[in-house]
């Protein structure tokens, strides 16, 4: 028989234990399991090992409403990050309700049991589990495999391909050469840390992406940590950092060749007045049509400055025995080949939910204020914001969720589903980003409405008021009577 509990929720990274600390803190009389199918949590920051790994945000939007962080660095790099999520879940104890090794492969939903039945390949192989309710904290990209194209002559290179997806504990890259493809987070955090070690470094990049310097250190949150009580100082630090945010993507919206001139003026300053901006850091498109790479206090830029890197802006012809032929006739030797050329994206861990024996496909969805999906009962996901930190939107989804379980309670129900209703509603793709990533799988994709509450915000304050405020009635029909209940919520 299978294990029963009130939530399951998959994925013990950030956003899932994030999840299960707002369910222990709002729904303490629900039981909940977390299914990872890793042997460890952290999900994005224990599964990414490569050299000088690091948050793209800063930590005081990253990190959790709740807890504050501490430390001085603002951009944190990966260890510290998988610490903090540790720390998180074994203060609250949440790291005894995880269950390691638990993939999980199929999820079926049952109307006359008011219930999930979600398989899993465990440790000692097929097992289920049943819920209430199920929270989809998986994230968004395939874990098993990253996006690799394969290059013409790829099988003749010498040397060693490797992506930072999978990153290789016994490469030794010490005086070597080495060249890095790519020019996205990954890319920008790679070449600085392997040029303290390698031979040459060559970040080769088909078209540039908008580079952009901040200070690792926040020395506003520091001061202020120094002369207030730590969850107060880590508060204003936080709405400091949102709002800025959001006042910073607005300016992208209304003026774009504005703030467009002004980050390329930034990186002119760092990098010289010969430096050739225009080939190697002046992008096609406008800022925030895709997300910007943040570099902490200038690392890249000085290495570049420094002559231990260098920017190649080209197109790849074929690899040869030593190295890389581009279309230019420019050859660049290569002892190792660094793949950074981004991720595959998977949502729900690449599952249709089977609903009363019929299988939804995501892709004909609508999503539901960002974290649900129509005619879907009782399931939830996270999926953070393009243009600002993950856990903005996973902590305000968690939150939501506990509202959610707590109103069922009240009118004693079992089921809570969105649906779009008799109104017809234009569609829109679900996210409104250029990046290769999200292109890939445009048709894999939920789709989202043109009003609300289909519509997606990305805008932190916009879902404060939508999710912490806003009514838990729009557009969601409650149904499914608890046993012996004589009436059913409106």
């Amino acid at each position: 028989m299978s294990e029963h509990v009130d939530v399951i929720i998959v994925g013990a990274g950030l956003s899932g234990v994030g999840a299960a600390h707002h369910l222990q803190q709002r729904c303490p009389d629900r039981s909940y399991l977390i299914l990872e199918a890793r042997q460890g949590m952290g999900g994005t920051w224990d599964l990414f090992r490569y050299p000088g790994i690091r948050s793209d945000s800063d930590m005081h939007t990253l990190g959790y409403n709740f807890r504050p962080w501490t430390k001085a660095k603002a951009i944190a790099d990966g260890p510290s990050i998988r610490e903090y999520i540790e720390e998180t879940a074994r203060d609250a104890g949440i790291d005894r309700r995880i269950r390691f090794g638990h993939r999980v492969t199929g999820l079926e939903w049952s109307t006359p049991e008011a219930r999930w039945t979600v398989s899993v390949d465990g440790p000692q192989g097929p097992t289920s589990f049943t819920c209430s309710f199920l929270h989809m904290c998986s994230g968004y990209y395939d874990y098993e495999q990253g996006h690799a194209p394969e290059f013409p002559g790829q099988e003749e290179f010498a040397g060693r391909i490797v992506h930072p997806q999978f990153w290789p504990e016994d490469l030794d890259y010490a005086g070597q050469h080495v060249v890095v493809i790519g020019s996205g987070a990954t890319a920008v955090t790679l070449v600085p840390e392997m040029a303290k070690a390698a031979a040459s470094v060559t970040m080769l990049q088909r078209s540039p992406t908008y580079v952009v310097s901040r200070p690792a250190q926040d020395a506003y949150a520091n001061w202020l940590r120094a002369k207030l009580p730590s969850k107060a100082a880590y508060g204003l630090t936080r709405w400091k950092n949102v709002m800025f945010g959001m006042l910073f993507y607005r300016m992208t919206r209304k003026q774009p060749e504005k703030v467009k001139q002004k980050l390329l003026d930034q990186v002119r300053e760092h990098l010289g007045p010969d430096y050739d901006v225009a080939t190697h850091f002046t992008p096609r498109y406008n800022p925030w049509d895709q997300r910007l790479c943040l570099v902490p206090d200038a690392d890249l830029f000085d290495t570049i400055k420094a002559g231990k890197a260098t920017v190649v802006t080209d197109t790849i012809q074929r690899f040869t025995p030593g190295g890389i032929m581009l279309s230019s006739g420019q050859e660049l030797k290569a002892d190792v080949v660094v793949t950074a050329t981004g991720l595959r994206v998977k949502l729900l861990s690449g599952i249709n939910p089977i609903v009363d024996g019929v299988e939804k496909k995501i892709a004909n969805a609508l999503q539901y204020k960002g974290m649900m999906f129509s005619d879907i009962p009782n399931l939830a996901f996270t999926f953070g914001y393009t243009n600002a930190s993950w856990t903005l939107k996973a902590d305000l989804v968690a939150m939501y969720l506990c509202r959610l379980l707590n109103t069922m309670k009240k009118r004693r129900v079992r089921q809570v589903t969105p649906r779009i209703g008799d109104q017809p509603i234009a569609t829109e793709p679900f996210v409104d980003f250029s990046s290769g990533y999200i292109q890939r799988v445009a048709d894999q994709l939920p789709k989202q409405g043109s009003k609300k509450p289909w519509r997606l915000n990305q805008n932190y304050a916009l879902d404060v008021m939508a999710l912490r405020f806003g009514s838990v009635n729009d557009s969601m029909e409650f149904s499914n009577p608890e046993p012996n209940s004589v009436r059913a919520a409106a």
